[in-house]
């Protein structure tokens, strides 16, 4: 069993990015932009009403108050002033998910701030520290899981505070001999042949592996499983994973 995500939302005004209706017709979760990387109060609202109608989860992307650089630019933010940011984007979206009949059920950082937590322990930190600021619970009242890469400070600093963790992977990124995601600077960052984007999701979903940039396979227990958005074909793509994933035996399901 494994959760499908992807990054919904991410549009401003009459700008869009992703095509979200039609990636929610596949995904189990759906990471909506909070407006400091994209996103807008409409897009949101949208957005929210549309997973709920779905039955997909709602999870609070928060990112580095970047909007020109789509939240993927390194940023120094003090780690009082980031804790707020965080909590600040995890309301703004609660209110869309619960007018919608939803709720806000989990966080993940997006971009940069989702890189920079995976090391820093002082911004990871301020990240959990915004998640409990927020106040959000899920629905029995336990605290919102941070989905994030396994083995990271952020999470080591989400357990620490008493949140829980869900350890996520990529279908569409390269991974480091170490685990880490290649940086986008850097060749084979991004995958873009639909074919091996599928046999890596498949192969995390079943095998709880994936071949790093040397070759090597890394063992890999992912409770959700990430396409991004804002890939060319995205749709298409996040609906062919899902189709290979059920024939493969995996059962797409939300983690929460």
């Amino acid at each position: 069993m494994i959760d499908l995500n992807a990054d919904l939302g991410e549009g401003f005004g009459r700008w869009e990015l992703t095509d979200d209706t039609a990636l929610l017709a596949s995904v189990t979760s759906a990471n909506v932009a909070c407006g400091f990387h994209a996103g807008d109060p409409a897009t949101m609202r949208r957005v929210c009403e549309q997973a709920a109608e779905r039955g997909v989860r709602i999870g609070a992307q928060v990112s580095y108050r970047d909007l020109a650089g789509f939240g993927r630019r390194a940023m120094d933010v003090p780690a009082a002033e980031l804790a707020a940011e965080v909590a600040y984007q995890i309301g703004a979206l609660e209110v869309f998910a619960r007018a919608a009949g939803s709720a806000v059920s989990y966080v993940k950082p997006h971009g940069a701030l989702y890189n920079r937590t995976v090391r820093d322990s002082e911004q990871a930190a301020a990240v959990v520290e915004g998640v409990r600021l927020s106040g959000a619970a899920t629905g029995d009242g336990q605290p919102l899981p941070v989905l994030g890469l396994p083995g990271s400070r952020l999470h080591a600093a989400a357990a620490g505070a008493g949140l829980p963790t869900v350890d996520e992977a990529f279908a569409d990124r390269g991974y480091r001999p170490d685990g880490t995601l290649v940086p986008r600077s850097e060749p084979g960052a991004v995958l873009t042949d639909p074919d091996q984007v599928i046999e890596r999701a498949v192969r995390l979903a079943r095998d709880a592996e994936v071949v790093a940039s040397d070759g090597q396979a890394l063992r890999m227990r992912a409770r959700s499983l990430c396409v991004h958005g804002d890939t060319p074909d995205a749709a298409r793509l996040a609906r062919r994973v899902r189709e290979e994933l059920t024939a493969a035996g995996v059962t797409v399901r939300a983690f929460t």
